[in-house]
């Protein structure tokens, strides 16, 4: 069954964007900040007790961080550039966490002269360089979870360190002169199963327990990361169940007297929020009698779409032809054969699909402009629209 606009955004929404997107060449992404404020509102009131801080990496488009920014929320960055871009917006350094575990001295010494005082960090070599350039800070740790299985977008092995770890981290911060503020994690990306949170908050609460019975180290933030549901093909709860799940566990370890929560999402909010406009730029096939019908596209994996890796992501996709349907081949325009975004997924599109018809790709408002490539066969990176 073809993918119909009403499965993913109302009527009045879709014509909006696509009036938009008719005033463009492809490839173009179409951002409504509407949609945007909706999710924003709704995670908010799915977790009232808990701060965000946005995962900038997501979509850094200014309309984007200026709603966050009226609405006070705070900002996950990863790098000075992220940090520069939201700061230009009048955002204050007491807003920012340096999210990223992986830094070198002189960016910390640049978010600590900025200002920032609330660094993440997962190994010995980070901590120590964390307390030489930014003296006094507040310092969070990333502890591995499971849950890779269930993610579609895993995010295990490279960030976070084992629980034991952890508790020396912690130790060794304030021994350093740091201090040790509280335990982050990350369940994975499109997280499906809830009941990832569950291992991981237990795991923190366990840590709070052994450094405060045997180092007198009280922690105060648990981190629950992002990893919240965006609405692509393969489908998952409401976010609303998710937040009953996830506070029924938070309680469930720490009762009624929950320390400070803090949330890092980005797909949840922006993902919604984004239609990706293409064009066909050829449909063919490989000999006579092929039975794999090829499409060809002018959006790729370097253009945007680095998440179609493995086919781990799969993005709603509407054409307005109509009629009989086959199965197809979707690739991108460069000259790579890694450009190939869906062969063993089968999309069905019209026989009638033809050079020049324009492909809508929804649920792309989140990690697409910021994967694509700067200059890969000359392509320029993808342009954004805000509406």
């Amino acid at each position: 069954m073809l993918t119909q606009p009403e499965d993913y955004l109302d009527t009045e929404t879709f014509a909006r964007i696509k009036a938009a997107a008719d005033q463009q060449e492809t490839p173009v992404l179409i951002v409504d900040t509407k949609t945007f404020s909706r999710q924003l509102d709704h995670l908010i009131e799915c977790f009232p007790y808990a701060k965000t801080y946005y995962a900038v990496k997501a979509n850094p488009e200014p309309e984007v961080l200026s709603i966050l920014r009226d609405r006070g929320c705070n900002f996950d960055v990863a790098s000075r550039y992220e940090l520069d871009k939201v700061m230009a917006l009048g955002v204050t350094a007491d807003r920012f966490s340096y999210g990223n575990t992986i830094k070198k001295a002189r960016d910390i010494q640049y978010f600590y002269e900025k200002g920032v005082r609330l660094y993440a960090s997962d190994s010995e070599d980070d901590m120590r360089r964390i307390a030489e350039n930014a003296p006094g800070s507040r310092v969070f740790v990333r502890i591995l979870t499971e849950g890779s299985q269930t993610a579609d977008w895993p995010l295990s092995r490279k960030f976070g360190c084992h629980v034991d770890m952890a508790l020396e981290l912690c130790v060794l911060a304030r021994e350093l002169g740091l201090q040790p503020y509280g335990i982050s994690f990350h369940v994975g990306s499109q997280q499906r199963d809830i009941g990832a949170w569950d291992s991981a908050i237990a795991k923190v609460k366990w840590i709070f327990e052994r450094l405060k019975e045997e180092h007198d180290i009280e922690l105060k933030m648990c981190n629950l990361g992002g990893g919240f549901p965006a609405n692509y093909i393969s489908r998952t709860n409401p976010l609303e169940t998710y937040a009953e799940e996830i506070t029924r566990f938070l309680k469930d370890d720490f009762g009624d007297d929950l320390p400070e929560i803090i949330l890092e999402p980005g797909r949840s909010l922006a993902g919604d929020s984004g239609v990706l406009v293409s064009e066909v730029i050829m449909v063919s096939r490989k000999n006579r009698t092929g039975l794999d019908r090829w499409v060809f596209t002018d959006i790729g994996k370097f253009g945007g779409f680095v998440e179609t890796t493995d086919e781990a992501i799969k993005y709603p996709l509407y054409v307005e032809k109509s009629g009989e349907t086959e199965e197809v081949i979707i690739a991108g325009p460069t000259c790579d054969s890694a450009d190939i975004l869906y062969e063993q997924y089968k999309y069905e599109l019209p026989l009638s699909l033809a050079s020049g018809d324009r492909l809508y790709w929804f649920t792309t408002g989140a990690y697409t402009t910021t994967y694509s490539a700067i200059e890969f066969n000359g392509f320029p990176p993808l342009k954004t629209i805000c509406i």
